[in-house]
Parts: C-alpha cells; structure tokens; sequence
C-alpha cells in the first residue's frame, strides 16, 4: 500500500506520518507537495497536521486551494483513502470533503495535551482493530479544533453513523469535563458516508511508537493495512 503525504507551507506533522507509514507500517511512502497535481500512484492520502499558509485567512481555507487539492478530492471521489489529522481536517471540511467546520476552542486557548477519545465505530478498516468503546490516549494540539455544524447535520451525522471518535473522561462518559474544546456532540473525529474519508483533531501519528509510551493511534494505521490485504 503506497502512502502519500501531502506537504503544505506549514505543515509541521508530515515527518511525523512519513514515519509511521514508512517505518512503522514499512510501507512505500513519498512526501507530496502541494503544487504536484499527479497523485495517482498513491492509495492512502494523508494531509497532516500543522499551520497550513500560516492559517491566515481562516484554518485550511488557503491549503484548500493548493494544486494538489483538485487531485486529493478526485483521489476521494474515486473511494480511495484519504486521512486528515487537525489541519488537514481543517481542510477536509474547507474542501467540502466532510461536513461542518472547526472553528475556536471554547475557553479560546491553545491547547496541547493528551486526551481520552472513545471509539464509536468498529466497522470501518480505520477502526477495526480496535473494540466497541474503547477509550484511547491521543495529543490533541490546536487552537481552532471545535467541530461546529448546523443542527441539520449534527443529526444527519448521527443518524448516519459517521462520527468516529468523541472526546470523552478517561471512563468513557461524555461529559463537560471531557470535552477540551467544546465540540458539538463531542465530536473528535468524522468520516464521510462511505467511510473512506476519515477527519479527525487528535494525532493518531503521535501516539504509534511504543518507544514513546503510547501506541495507541498504531491501530489506525494497521486496520486500514489488513483491510487493503484483503482486497
């Protein structure tokens, strides 16, 4: 499985991404810039996370007119996989590739830290090695990470089983205390309706090396491996 990842003026996780696909995973992985327009050669897209352009204007509406843009939404509308991990998030919903948008954390503070995030679905090749419920420890680092969307899409979002992750206490309980940033629904991560776009603020990409303590993002990367061996 080739992995690509996009590379933006900004972008300050894609080291980190090339990392675990390519040494981790020991997948053939390149870095893509974001002026190429050819990415045909690739499988998974992942737009990282970072400060795209700055984040002037608004978070990813800058990056979301990059060259590469019009081949990533191509790269979707074909069913292929495509990740993106805050910032490139941020994009995905700029893009229009995922519903609502992120704006200002609640308290309007930066906030970096390790956070518990439940797992909502189990059916997806991103999740299916892990189980129903299970609350992992990922970093979240951003400022503008609060999931908003109108009421309409909050419950077609519900109603058609596409929110992923929700933050949460460190028992699983959705309440105020495990909600960093304030998200509706406390949403941390959705995917669209066919589950091969996958958005989400934490850093699965920080937390898949055992060396560091914490591997509990690895899965998500090695779901979407058993998933391709099985095509």
């Amino acid at each position: 499985m080739q992995f690509g990842i996009v590379v933006f003026p900004g972008s300050n996780c894609d080291r980190d991404a090339a990392y675990v696909a390519q040494e981790l995973l020991r997948q053939p992985t390149r870095l893509i810039w974001h002026e190429e327009t050819d990415i045909q050669d690739v499988d998974v897209v992942i737009l990282p996370g970072g400060f795209s352009y700055g984040d002037y204007l608004r978070c990813g509406a800058l990056a979301r007119m990059s060259p590469v843009m019009a081949a990533v939404m191509e790269h979707a509308h074909q069913g292929k996989w495509v990740l993106g991990v805050c910032n490139g998030f941020q994009i995905l919903t700029e893009a229009g590739l995922l519903p609502g948008a992120l704006v200002r954390n609640r308290d309007l503070h930066f906030i970096c830290d390790q956070v518990p995030v439940r797992v909502e679905r189990t059916d997806l090749p991103w999740t299916q090695t892990y189980t129903a419920g299970r609350v992992l420890t990922l970093p979240i680092a951003h400022g503008e990470g609060c999931y908003y969307a109108d009421a309409v899409t909050l419950a077609t979002l519900e109603r058609q089983n596409q929110v992923v992750f929700r933050y949460c206490t460190p028992a699983g309980r959705l309440e105020l205390a495990g909600n960093p940033n304030g998200s509706l629904n406390h949403i941390a991560g959705i995917c669209n309706e066919q589950g091969t776009v996958l958005g989400m603020m934490p850093h699965p990409e920080r937390a898949a090396d055992a060396l560091l303590g914490n591997a509990d993002g690895l899965g998500l990367f090695q779901g979407l491996l058993q998933a391709a061996a099985l095509v």
